[in-house]
């Protein structure tokens, strides 16, 4: 029976071989783990096929998480945006493969105009994009984070209208991104409960939370630095309690800079 909570890391233990990968994960208990590409692509086709076919057997949930670059809502129509399409559709290709949950990415940037045009012009470049990957048959989920920059698109309010409009594209729930842009107001479960429930009202019936979660430093409401846990304010012990209010299953993904952060972590959500 899958479990009802896959927990791990946001890097790929080892790109040794997918073996050596997936029992580095095993190693530590984790159920979890995001394919790392914000930087670059490292992981080919043949990579991905087996690294999912041995996570599968062991009821590893995995995600791909895309290059930074790879963002919708340009504002002007050219060479950016070709190669944006170009990294989604190479993730969503590398997702199918690896048989991952969905494609992590993050949404684009305001450009000066308002927060509902940015809005619509992501909306609209994603629904193109969807064409392109259906017939390619690679029209995996996509899951849009939300970001950490107060002034900028990627708000949880921004990120749920985003997804509402479009029914392949979930909420990824930043709760470090959160805590930097409330001025560290994720104390309590109740943050944790409202972002939550604005989340599962536009995923659909049956799919899983996808939450990052990490310790974090930020100043005036904008994040500066992932920290090792217990060095800021966040905890996961309210994340735990309030996954408990809800019957949706979760898939966590640590971004904490050190492997003892991720698995202090752990312990706390499993407890």
């Amino acid at each position: 029976m899958s479990r009802r909570l896959h927990y791990g890391p946001a890097r790929v233990p080892s790109r040794e071989s997918p073996d050596a990968a997936v029992e580095a994960l095993l190693e530590r208990r984790l159920s979890a783990c995001e394919i790392d590409f914000e930087g670059r692509f490292w992981m080919d086709y043949e990579f991905a096929g087996a690294f999912g076919r041995l996570a599968a057997e062991h009821d590893i949930a995995l995600s791909v998480h895309a290059p930074i670059a790879g963002f919708m809502g340009h504002a002007e129509r050219g060479k950016k945006l070709n190669m944006a399409v170009g990294m989604l559709d190479h993730s969503a290709g590398i997702a199918k493969e690896a048989g991952a949950e969905l494609v992590v990415f993050h949404p684009g940037f305001l450009l000066g105009r308002s927060r509902e045009d940015a809005i619509d012009s992501i909306v609209e470049q994603l629904g193109e994009l969807r064409e392109r990957l259906e017939a390619k048959d690679r029209a995996v989920p996509f899951g849009i984070e939300v970001m950490g920059r107060v002034r900028e698109i990627g708000s949880i309010d921004d990120v749920c209208e985003i997804a509402s409009r479009l029914d392949w594209v979930r909420p990824v729930v930043d709760f470090a991104h959160m805590h930097a842009t409330s001025d560290g107001a994720f104390l309590g479960v109740e943050p944790f409960v409202d972002a939550l429930q604005r989340a599962d009202r536009v995923i659909e019936p049956g799919a899983p939370f996808h939450i990052h979660f990490s310790d974090i430093q930020f100043a005036n409401r904008n994040e500066t630095k992932h920290l090792p846990y217990g060095e800021g304010t966040l905890r996961a012990e309210p994340l735990r309690e309030a996954l408990g209010r809800f019957e949706r299953p979760a898939t966590v993904i640590s971004e904490s800079p050190t492997a003892e952060s991720t698995d202090q972590i752990k312990q706390i959500l499993a407890a």
